[in-house]
């Protein structure tokens, strides 16, 4: 593993054996790239490189646009996502992939909760990535799935991912009760496109087994 700072953000980056493999670029709200790494490869992943960038602003930088907080006595949410964008595809993805032995055959990225909106976010801001997976992703988050739907992708991408568990819409909060039907919307969304899609209903509520509901993503990702 190789650990280095770009524009105040910590890099993790988790080296496939193989020459030209994928590279995922994974947000993290935490540090918890070398857990996720950990499971795909013990879910027999195929070859890949994981770049986790943590220290992020998270209200800020993976939101796409001002919003009042979700929850009462909580932050709310200022859009920064563009600028965080032109940071990721700008300065931390070719400080990642300039350390590569060989080109990567494609890219891809993930994000869980708020990540996993920015997943779908970058797509439609940038060419960058041509594979998806927002796991819990925070799909309810206020106009986004209007968004989606009058945004094209910049690239059509090869497949998404998407995720959720079963309990995540049992919540007191007004926002967070329709993630199942915004999730399963969007997805059927780009589904109705031709694009290749999945969607996971995990049990459990937003916070358990984050890593390993990662992975599984990632995975599917690398197996298309």
């Amino acid at each position: 593993m190789r650990r280095f700072s770009v524009g105040g953000k910590t890099v993790s980056v988790f080296l496939s054996e193989e020459p030209g493999a994928p590279v995922l670029y994974l947000n993290t709200f935490g540090d918890e790239g070398e857990r996720v790494f950990a499971a795909a490869r013990a879910d027999g992943c195929p070859p890949f490189t994981l770049a986790a960038v943590s220290g992020l602003a998270w209200e800020r930088e993976m939101a796409p646009w001002d919003s009042p907080p979700a929850f009462r006595g909580t932050a709310p949410f200022a859009g920064g996502a563009d600028d965080y964008l032109r940071l990721l595809t700008q300065e931390i993805l070719p400080a990642v992939e300039g350390q590569l032995p060989a080109r990567c055959r494609w890219r891809g990225i993930a994000g869980y909760s708020l990540a996993g909106l920015f997943a779908l976010y970058a797509l439609c801001k940038t060419d960058a990535f041509c594979r998806a997976a927002s796991v819990s992703g925070s799909l309810w988050f206020p106009g986004f799935k209007e968004y989606l739907f009058a945004h094209a992708p910049k690239r059509r991408p090869d497949c998404l991912y998407f995720s959720l568990g079963d309990r995540e819409g049992k919540t007191r909060s007004p926002l967070l009760r329709g993630v199942q039907r915004d999730t399963e919307e969007i997805r059927a969304f780009y589904q109705a496109t031709g694009i290749d899609t999945a969607f996971v209903l995990n049990p459990g509520g937003h916070h358990d087994q984050p890593a390993a509901r990662t992975a599984a993503g990632i995975g599917w990702l690398l197996r298309r």
